[in-house]
């Protein structure tokens, strides 16, 4: 008999690379579910990364060694994800037929969907397994980035002596740590705010139905606060995030939220409102958000107050166990909905 968790099984270091700063988990599987080993993250300098372009791969290669060094992370077989403007992620439907023959198609079809030369891309697809009740087509998640965003990490993790066995899109590294907490027959929208991109992933019927980077993100406000009141970036960082008073700033501060997050919320809704169009019998239920912008006080209530669904912060690791004597509760609550991506990618298993 095939127990669903086997103790112990080895599973992969989660590394989620922002444009801000490098996330890093680490899981064990148990037969419980799943433990937290390990978990933290440190700031990247300024254009180190931009649109999930990496620009500087001796310095944040040389961060990311620091940071498994200081979590005593020793196991080397890692994974990490991407988005921009390099990945395209697309949902076809074809004739439901064998894997072989599947991949054979998309191979020979794949141009009329990638908007790039199929030589300078990495290629991989999905079939959710759709054709259900005898139906003769099936769904599939397509997905491809150009090798010449992909082999730079690939590069600067060699040279920190570690080896990618997986490499995921950010929205369905997230989709995976969504699926292991809630329940699966749900019609929502995960939406990761970071600090140059919000990414949007639609759910419904246990899959992803629409996946988009929205190129706006929270380093905005935090720009904005800096030039507006004269401030160093982790006094602009504190403002945003209610760390530090607002005093008699409270006015402008208003006013550049509801600026900047009223773009966020005009941006989500459309690709929400894109889905209702064509899904009219599966409407969204509710917002899951997270990223380290999801941390900016009152965005929660804004959301749902603008797009009329129930909106509540992610923290990946509400079903998972960890040792209050190496992880503080509280920390670990606090930090989870920035450490949703590390986390997704992080449920991986090594055996690859």
């Amino acid at each position: 008999m095939r127990l669903p968790f086997r103790a112990k099984e080895k599973l992969i270091v989660g590394i989620d690379i922002g444009s801000h700063s490098v996330k890093v988990c680490q899981l064990e599987r148990i037969e419980q579910g799943y433990s937290v080993l390990s978990l933290g993250s440190a700031l990247l300098p300024e254009g180190a990364v931009d649109d999930g372009t990496l620009h500087d791969p001796d310095q944040v290669g040389e961060i990311i060694s620091l940071l498994l060094k200081h979590l005593k992370i020793k196991d080397r077989k890692i994974g990490f994800s991407v988005s921009g403007y390099s990945v395209v992620v697309k949902k076809i439907n074809l004739p439901a037929m064998d894997e072989q023959l599947l991949k054979e198609h998309i191979l020979s079809e794949a141009e009329q969907y990638i908007p790039f030369d199929l030589n300078e891309v990495y290629l991989d697809f999905q079939d959710l397994q759709t054709n259900r009740d005898d139906m003769a087509k099936t769904s599939i998640i397509l997905a491809a980035a150009k090798k010449e965003v992909i082999d730079p990490y690939l590069e600067m993790f060699k040279a920190i002596n570690l080896l990618p066995v997986v490499v995921d899109v950010d929205g369905f590294a997230l989709e995976n740590a969504y699926e292991y907490n809630y329940l699966k027959n749900e019609n929502i929208a995960l939406i990761d705010i970071g600090a140059a991109k919000i990414n949007v992933n639609i759910i419904s019927r246990e899959a992803s139905i629409m996946a988009r980077d929205i190129v706006v993100g929270s380093r905005e406000l935090t720009d904005q606060l800096q030039y507006e009141f004269d401030l160093d970036p982790e006094e602009a960082e504190a403002l945003k995030l209610g760390a530090s008073a607002a005093n008699d700033r409270q006015e402008m501060i208003e006013e550049i939220f509801h600026t900047r997050c009223v773009q966020w919320m005009e941006e989500i809704k459309k690709t929400i409102n894109l889905y209702h169009a064509t899904n009219r019998r599966e409407p969204l239920t509710k917002l899951i958000i997270s990223g380290g912008g999801s941390n900016i006080r009152g965005l929660t209530q804004f959301l749902e107050q603008k797009i009329g669904l129930p909106v509540e912060r992610f923290n990946p690791f509400t079903k998972m166990i960890a040792n209050p004597k190496t992880i503080d509760p509280e920390y670990l609550k606090q930090i989870g909905p920035e450490m949703a991506i590390a986390a997704g990618l992080a449920i991986r298993p090594s055996a690859i």
